[in-house]
C-alpha cells in the first residue's frame, strides 16, 4: 500500500495496482483480497491503492506505473448504493471505511477512479471489474439520475471490463499481457467486455443476430427438419444420379446447433433507442437475462453513438463456474484476515460483521428479479470442498486472538444451497429459465441438503469451536423439502434469531419478485416453531419485507399489513425497493413493462409506486404500528374506500384518534381538540387533501 513496504519488499515497480472504494482489508469476503492474493499466487507483484482522494491523479502515481495494468473497482458495494439511500439521501456512514466515516469515496467510483488512473499514466493498461462495472457493462437505468446512462466502458474509458467472478479470466489476462501480448488484442476472453467497431467480427465463420427491434408479426420462414436425411460428403454418387443418405444423429445436431452458437453474437438495440424508448430497453433486458447461462449463452453487442463516432460494446460470454478445486484454491489463499496494520485500531463495521464468517458457496438459482447476485456470481452454485471449508474454521480459530469460540456465519448469497446443482449437466448446460425455483421448484435441480447437514455437524465438533450459527439468508421453499434439515439448523444452529425473507404476501408483487406464495413461509414456519420447542429454546423469526416493489398496488400493501398485525409482526426498519442497475425489477420500475414476458408495445403493464407519496405510503403500511405513519395511512383508506378499516378492533388496521405526543411530532390536530368521543369516527365523506392544509396533517372534508 505504499513506496515503504515495496522497498521492505524489494520491489522497484508493482505488476498490477488496485484502485479499490474500501478500506483494504486482506480477508477473502473482501474483493480486492481475493483478487491480490490470487495475482501473487502466479508470482505477480501487486500494490493495492484503497479509497485513494479522486480530486487529482496524484494519488494514483503513490506506487508509481503498474508493468500490466490498473485494476479498477469501487469495492464490495455499488458505490451508488453505498453512498445514497431509496429515498436518494445520502448514508451519514459507510461500513467500509474505518471508523464508518461517509464522503470517502465518489459517485459513480469507477468511472471517476479509471479517468484518474489514466490521468496519472496515460500509456498504462486500465482494467475495471467489481460488481459496480459489472452491473453497468451495458446501457442500463440509472435511479439516482432517472436516466438511462451508457455503458461503463464507454464513461470510463477503460480498456477492458471483467464482470462476474472473474479469477480465471484476470489470471490469463495478467499471463498474457507478461507475455507481451497488447490488451487491444485479447478479445477471446469469457467474462470480458471491451468496446469495438460497429463491424467488428471476431472471425470469418461468425454470424450476427439481430434483435435491434421488437419481434413483430411478419413471414415465418420454415424450420429445418431435425429430421432430415443428410447426403454423406465423401460417398460416391450412383449412376443415376442418386446420393447415398445417412441419418444425422440427436448429437451431431446438437454439437452442430452449439458449434453455431459460439460463433453467433445477438446485436440489442442500441443506446440511444432504450434511452428514448422504455419498451425497447425492457426487450433489451429481456433478450439480455435470457443469454446469461455461461452453457449456452451468445455473445451480445450494443451500439453507443451515432455516425462517425459510433462504436459498440462487446460482451462475450459469461464465464464458466470455478470447480470446487478451484474455489478451494481461491479461498486457501494466505490471507491475513485482518484490516492493513495502516488503519491502526480503526473501526470497520463491515471487517466486524464477517471476521468469523465462512463463505462456502457463490453463486444463486433463485433469480429473484430485485437481486442483482445472479447477474454478478450467475445461477451455477459453485461449492467449495467440506475440507477446505472445516480447515478455514481451524484457522480462524489459531489465527485470531479474539475469537472466543463462535463461528458467526456458514453461508454465502444464500445459506441453503450449498452443493445443489442441476442432476443432469447436458440439462443444466442447454437450459433458459431465469429461475430454478419459480413459479415451482424444477424437477431436474438436486435438492438434497445432505452434505450441508453433515457440514454442519463437523464444523461443530471442531475442538475450540463453542457454536455454529447461520447469519446469511434462508430458501424456505427449498429448507421444507428437508425437515432433517429444518430441524439441524433450529436446534444447533439459531442465535435467537433467524433471517427470512418472504418479501410479501400477495400474488401480484411475488410474481413480479419470482418469489414463492406465503403459503411456502407459513409451511417453514410450522416447523420452525416445532423443532424450536423440542429443543426447548425460545427463538424467532425475522421476516423482511419490501415496500414499493414493481407490481404492488396500494391494496396490496393493506393486505401485507393487515398479515403483519395479524401474525404480531410490527417490523422496525423496513426496506423500500431500490432499483439497481441491470436487476429485472429495475426494467419493471423503468419501463412498466414484464420482460419475464415477451415485451411489445401492448404486453403486460406492471404497477409501480414511483413517486415520493406513494413510496411514502407503502413504507409506512409496513410500518402500520407507528403512529406518525396513521394519518398517511388513514388518508389512503380513506380513498380507497376502505373505512372498515379505520378504528380499535383488532382486526382494524389503524385507529381514528391520534395519540397527542405523535400527532404533535407529526403536525395532526390532537385528538381532543376534535370535539369527538373516545373512538368516535369523523363522520362524512373522504377526500383529498385541501389546499391549506400543513403538511402531515390529517384532513378529511367533513
Amino acid at each position: 500500500m505504499s513506496r515503504a513496504e515495496m522497498a521492505a519488499l524489494g520491489w522497484d515497480a508493482c505488476d498490477v495496482i488496485l484502485v479499490t472504494g474500501d478500506a483494504y482489508v486482506d480477508h477473502p469476503s473482501f474483493g480486492m483480497a481475493l483478487v491480490g492474493r490470487l495475482l501473487e499466487a502466479h508470482g505477480l507483484r501487486v500494490g493495492i491503492i484503497s479509497q485513494p482522494d479522486w480530486t487529482s491523479a496524484e494519488p494514483f502515481r503513490a506506487l508509481g506505473r503498474p508493468r500490466l495494468f490498473f485494476g479498477i473497482t469501487a469495492g464490495n458495494m455499488d458505490s451508488m448504493v453505498n453512498r445514497y439511500t431509496s429515498d436518494r439521501k445520502i448514508r451519514s456512514e459507510d461500513a467500509y471505511t474505518p471508523n464508518a466515516e461517509a464522503g470517502r469515496r465518489p459517485d459513480r467510483a469507477v468511472i471517476v477512479y479509471a479517468q484518474r488512473a489514466r490521468e496519472a499514466f496515460p500509456d498504462a493498461a486500465v482494467v475495471i471489474g467489481s460488481i459496480e462495472a459489472s452491473l453497468r457493462r451495458i446501457a442500463h437505468y440509472d435511479y439516482w439520475s432517472d436516466t438511462v446512462r451508457r455503458s461503463v466502458l464507454a464513461d470510463s474509458k477503460a480498456d477492458l471490463l471483467l464482470f462476474g467472478n472473474a479469477e480465471r479470466a484476470l489470471v490469463a489476462l495478467a499471463r498474457r499481457l507478461a507475455a507481451g501480448e497488447r490488451i487491444g488484442d485479447i478479445r477471446d476472453l469469457r467474462g470480458t467486455a471491451f468496446m469495438v467497431r460497429s463491424d467488428w467480427l471476431p472471425g470469418q465463420a461468425w454470424q450476427e443476430i439481430d434483435s435491434s427491434e421488437l419481434d413483430r408479426p411478419g413471414r415465418i420462414d420454415p424450420h429445418p427438419d431435425p429430421y432430415a436425411i443428410a447426403p454423406a460428403a465423401a460417398a460416391p454418387a450412383a449412376g443415376n444420379g442418386a446420393q447415398p443418405v445417412r441419418i444425422v444423429t440427436r448429437a451431431e445436431r446438437l454439437a452442430q446447433r452449439r458449434a453455431q452458437r459460439e460463433h453467433t453474437v445477438v446485436r440489442l438495440p442500441a443506446y440511444e433507442a432504450v434511452r428514448a424508448d422504455p419498451v425497447l430497453y425492457a426487450h433489451a433486458s429481456r433478450v439480455f437475462h435470457l443469454e446469461s447461462n455461461p452453457g449456452n449463452a451468445r455473445a451480445l453487442r450494443q451500439a453507443h453513438g451515432e455516425g462517425a463516432g459510433r462504436r459498440d460494446v462487446w460482451i462475450n460470454p459469461p464465464p464458466l463456474p470455478l470447480t470446487t478445486p478451484e474455489m478451494d484454491f481461491v479461498y486457501g489463499l494466505p490471507y491475513a484476515r485482518a484490516p492493513h496494520p495502516s488503519y491502526g485500531g480503526a473501526r470497520i463495521p463491515a471487517w466486524d460483521m464477517i471476521k468469523f464468517s465462512i463463505n462456502i458457496m457463490r453463486g444463486c438459482f433463485g433469480g429473484c428479479t430485485f437481486c442483482s447476485i445472479t447477474e454478478h456470481e450467475g445461477r451455477i452454485i459453485q461449492s467449495r470442498s467440506e475440507a477446505s471449508i472445516l480447515r478455514e474454521i481451524e484457522e480462524i480459530r489459531d489465527k485470531m486472538p479474539d475469537f472466543r469460540g463462535h463461528i458467526t456465519d456458514l453461508g454465502g448469497p444464500t445459506a441453503n444451497m450449498y452443493r445443489m446443482a442441476c442432476k443432469d449437466r447436458q440439462i443444466e448446460a442447454s437450459c433458459r429459465r431465469l429461475s430454478c425455483v419459480y413459479p415451482g421448484i424444477c424437477e431436474n435441480l438436486d435438492t438434497d441438503h445432505g452434505p450441508l447437514i453433515a457440514l454442519y455437524r463437523k464444523a461443530r465438533a471442531i475442538p475450540g469451536v463453542k457454536r455454529v450459527t447461520v447469519g446469511s439468508g434462508l430458501r424456505y421453499d427449498l429448507a421444507v423439502r428437508s425437515p432433517e434439515y429444518v430441524k439441524e439448523l433450529v436446534t444447533h444452529h439459531v442465535s435467537g434469531l433467524l433471517k427470512i425473507a418472504p418479501e410479501h404476501t400477495e400474488p401480484g408483487p411475488l410474481s413480479k419478485m419470482m418469489k414463492p406464495g406465503i403459503g411456502s413461509y407459513e409451511k417453514f414456519r410450522e416447523l420452525f416453531d416445532k423443532y424450536s420447542k423440542e429443543a426447548g429454546k425460545k427463538q424467532h423469526l425475522v421476516p423482511y419485507f419490501i415496500a414499493a416493489h414493481p407490481g404492488t398496488t396500494d391494496q396490496d400493501m393493506v393486505n401485507l399489513a393487515l398479515w403483519l398485525k395479524k401474525n404480531g409482526f410490527r417490523p422496525d426498519q423496513v426496506q423500500t425497493f431500490l432499483p439497481t442497475p441491470m436487476a429485472l425489477a429495475t426494467t419493471m420500475y423503468h419501463s412498466r413493462k414484464n420482460p419475464l414476458k415477451k415485451v411489445s408495445a401492448d404486453s403486460e403493464s406492471v404497477d409501480t409506486a414511483r413517486a415520493g407519496r406513494a413510496r411514502r405510503l407503502h413504507k409506512a403500511l409496513l410500518r402500520w404500528h407507528d403512529p406518525q405513519n396513521w394519518p398517511l395511512i388513514r388518508e389512503a383508506l380513506l380513498a380507497m374506500g376502505r373505512r372498515d378499516l379505520i378504528g380499535n378492533r383488532p382486526d382494524q388496521l389503524v385507529p381514528w384518534q391520534q395519540p397527542p405526543i405523535a400527532a404533535a411530532q407529526s403536525g395532526a390536530q390532537p385528538a381532543a381538540s376534535r370535539r369527538r368521543g373516545p373512538g368516535q369516527p369523523i363522520r362524512g365523506k373522504a377526500g383529498s387533501r385541501s389546499a391549506g392544509a400543513k403538511p402531515g396533517r390529517d384532513c378529511r372534508r367533513r
